[in-house]
């Protein structure tokens, strides 16, 4: 299941790392691309805060809980005995180190840094790969523990 976990992982995170090479490559900031009529634009922004630009002043507090996270991910991966769980990991761990580097290498500074945003559906925030990766991982975790399956794979005796 590590390797699992890995992989997803992995694959998460160099995704979003190329859309986002590609995004700032061939979008413009205020320039709104019209992708699938109005209900998908790429529109490209840097993001100094978390969802929905929450947070603006506080982009170091919020690197340090991702940074957390991504670790406590990994520690907990050893325990994984689920295909569910490790896919859920990898999505949150691939999406959370997305985010964080470009909180750390991006302009204007280390910890300082605006993540790349430039996915837009009607009346949502804008989004990026590590944020939908993020998403789909917590909606994962509460399938997994609905379904009464622990972290180790066992099934929950009360939700069999």
């Amino acid at each position: 299941m590590i390797v699992l976990f890995g992989v997803v992982g992995l694959v998460v995170l160099g995704l979003d790392q190329l859309t986002k090479v590609l995004a700032l490559r061939h979008l413009t900031p205020g320039e709104p691309v019209n992708v699938i009529g109005s209900l998908l634009k790429f529109n490209l922004i840097r993001n100094p805060g978390a969802a929905f630009s929450l947070g603006t002043s506080y982009t170091p507090v919020i690197s340090a809980i991702q940074i957390i996270v991504a670790v406590g991910v990994v520690w907990l991966s050893r325990r994984l005995g689920s295909i569910g769980w490790a896919i859920a990991f990898g999505f949150l761990f691939g999406g959370a180190v997305g985010n964080i580097m470009d909180r750390i290498f991006r302009a204007p500074s280390p910890f300082h840094g605006h993540v790349v945003d430039f996915l837009q559906t009607p009346h949502w925030a804008i989004f990026n790969v590590a944020d939908m990766a993020v998403t789909s991982a917590a909606i994962l975790l509460v399938i997994q523990t609905l379904r009464g399956v622990k972290l180790d794979g066992t099934k929950d005796v009360a939700k069999k």
